[in-house]
């Protein structure tokens, strides 16, 4: 019991403090400069719709179905721990075998081509 008093003695104590403290810092006074967007050399009031090539996605879903890939294979080395191993690395062996198939298969079709 006496822990929990000690915890909610210094969340209360820092957050008075912080409030506190917020209310002595100078006040912000933003100017025009300050509020507008960073242009970066586009046209800030045009469209925001700007049609957007198919192949950056294409990649962006390839680059998560891989990425996918390495999160479900990093646990692979604590599964020589298991009762049975051989079936982990059949398992994973299949998953990479069915990846390669289908990273050949994107390849072979031109989906990673960025010339046509």
């Amino acid at each position: 019991m006496n822990l929990v008093i000690t915890i909610l003695t210094i969340t209360i104590t820092l957050s008075l403090v912080l409030a506190i403290v917020s209310f002595w810092l100078p006040q912000m006074n933003p100017d025009a400069e300050k509020l507008s967007p960073y242009e970066c050399g586009f046209d800030p009031l045009g469209s925001a719709r700007l049609p957007f090539s198919l192949r950056f996605f294409l990649v962006a879903i390839l680059f998560l179905l891989f990425d996918l890939e390495i999160a479900l294979l990093l646990p692979l080395p604590w599964g020589d721990q298991l009762h049975n191993p051989a079936g982990t690395f059949f398992w994973a062996t299949a998953v990479l075998i069915l990846l390669t198939l289908g990273l050949v298969y994107e390849w072979v079709q031109g989906g990673l081509e960025w010339a046509e």
